[in-house]
């Protein structure tokens, strides 16, 4: 049995994502830790408490970081809506959460699980911080797959990065640096023939399930922002889609391990993904921007290219009963 644990911010696309891997038969889901990011910290966790509960699951939820390190904290309400799950009114769930802090969440389940899968969904403010605290964690993950940022592409916020890495890039910057084993699953994967088009929705919608129909409704205020962003009709889910490669990795059809950096100072490329694909970074006219990160081998796997169809056959999966 696999322990994963995933960390945050809890908004439509987060919540498929905590169903499946709550429904995965070889996983166990020993911690989930929420951030400031789609929704205030205190939404998302709300959030999560539904989504378990739905699942009819009891793990523990610890509420982390409230604002990014050294910004204010920019959430993503127009694409989701005001309650993240697309303003359709759901209950409270009863559930209580426990009053360790997500830094401290991590660390100990790292250490209580050596092996543990490090599923991040949301800005990566709360693996930062757990980082800072005590660095030496990462030696017990044996994965983070990490969803965010926009390699080598445009992004979804500004034309230069995606939600994830811009709303906290000195954060996502600690991360990429860290002794972490980063599996870096970019927005790119989640367009094109990941979108779930009319024909996936009607056939999910045909499972008449609650997990089913809870997954098609609180993404309805998301569908509609997503083909305004980007002119493309359909379900876009990169949360589910980083899941499906976290529970199978062989979803991800191309990868290759390269130095990552993220931009911190620019107010036009905030947030940027720079992925050393062409393995340039120690050439002379980089060496010197590049040098602390060249001090150790290139450690950040980016995945490309994924399977549509197993990613879509995961899902469905996952929603069936």
């Amino acid at each position: 049995m696999r322990a994963f644990l995933i960390d945050t911010d809890v908004a439509s696309d987060d919540a498929v994502a905590l169903i499946m891997a709550l429904r995965a038969s070889d996983v166990r889901v020993v911690g989930i830790t929420t951030v400031a990011g789609n929704v205030v910290v205190d939404q998302a966790t709300r959030n999560a408490l539904y989504t378990v509960e739905l699942c009819g699951s009891e793990v523990p939820i610890h509420k982390g970081a409230s604002k990014p390190l050294n910004r204010d904290h920019q959430n993503a309400t127009w694409f989701h809506g005001e309650d993240g799950l697309g303003d359709h009114g759901y209950a409270p769930s009863t559930q209580k959460t426990p009053q360790t802090p997500a830094a401290d969440a991590i660390i100990e389940a790292a250490l209580n699980f050596p092996g543990l899968v490090i599923v991040t969904l949301g800005p990566l403010t709360n693996i930062a911080v757990a980082l800072k605290k005590d660095p030496s964690f990462a030696k017990n993950v044996s994965r983070c797959v990490v969803m965010g940022g926009a390699p080598c592409c445009e992004g979804n916020v500004t034309p230069a990065a995606e939600y994830n890495i811009w709303v906290d890039p000195e954060a996502a910057r600690i991360v990429m640096q860290s002794e972490l084993p980063i599996e870096l699953i970019g927005w790119q994967t989640s367009r094109g023939g990941s979108v779930l088009n009319d024909r996936d929705i009607a056939h999910i919608q045909t499972f008449h399930t609650p997990l089913a129909d809870f997954t098609i409704e609180c993404n309805s205020r998301a569908r509609k922002a997503y083909k305004i962003q980007t002119g493309e009709d359909g379900i876009s889910l990169p949360d589910p889609v980083a899941m499906s490669i976290a529970l199978d990795p062989s979803i991800g059809t191309a990868w290759s391990t390269h130095y990552v950096d993220i931009e911190i100072e620019s107010v036009l490329t905030r947030g940027m993904t720079v992925v050393d694909r062409l393995y340039v970074a120690s050439d002379e006219r980089n060496a010197t921007v590049w040098e602390e990160l060249l001090k150790k081998p290139p450690h950040v796997k980016v995945c490309w290219t994924i399977d549509p169809r197993r990613w879509k056959a995961m899902l469905y999966s996952a929603l069936q009963t």
